[in-house]
């Protein structure tokens, strides 16, 4: 059974059909006592930094969280602003971030000529190519290039490298996915990228 955070500010829906998809059972809480008995998280968020920040402050939920995710050590994936609040600051907002995985959260920058050239504009939108860094339990996807879809304006920059999971390449290569012990986090959107999303939710149910 997956858990995914309900603190109003992601699309649930769309994750848990998803799952369902996939023949994962999931359900959507917003009470401290469920996340006590969750078995594994998933934090969806759309929208500003701020925001999200405020969202997840006023759920009550965050001692919970906290609980169950650096003493527990229940799996738990960020989506999108979901996996940005895993971090500590960001240059889109001034409130500190849940700060489980040590960096910031940056906007994309591109010089005039570099957006003339190639084109770039913000938000980075639509599908992307992804590369492993790391090999991981939510890596190694067979077949094709793997794809992903994106819409984000701010992208994630970890302090340890190590934490890095996957990469993209949008102007530059940026961390698109971390990764630390039981925490992950994902950019990009595993329930709008079709088969290679509903490779890696199987793969983090299966965790």
């Amino acid at each position: 059974m997956i858990s995914i955070i309900d603190c109003g500010m992601g699309n649930l829906g769309s994750v848990k059909n998803m799952l369902k998809h996939i023949g994962v059972q999931s359900e959507i809480i917003s009470t401290s006592l469920e996340v006590e008995q969750a078995e594994k998280i998933i934090l969806p968020g759309v929208g500003n930094w701020d925001n999200g920040v405020k969202k997840i402050n006023e759920s009550g939920l965050l001692e919970a969280l906290n609980k169950k995710v650096l003493i527990d050590k229940v799996p738990i994936l960020g989506i999108c602003l979901g996996m940005q609040l895993l971090l500590e600051s960001s240059e889109e907002g001034s409130l500190p971030g849940i700060g489980w995985i040590s960096g910031k959260v940056k906007k994309f920058e591109f010089s005039p000529s570099q957006q003339e050239l190639n084109k770039l504009r913000i938000p980075h939108m639509g599908w992307n190519i992804v590369n492993a860094k790391k090999s991981t339990e939510l890596t190694g996807f067979d077949g094709d290039e793997t794809r992903f879809y994106f819409v984000h304006s701010y992208h994630a920059v970890v302090d340890n490298p190590l934490d890095v999971l996957m990469t993209c390449d949008y102007g530059y290569e940026f961390a698109c996915a971390i990764h630390h012990e039981n925490i992950w986090g994902v950019q990009f959107h595993p329930e709008k990228s079709h088969k290679f999303g509903m490779a890696l939710m199987k793969k983090f149910a299966e965790l």
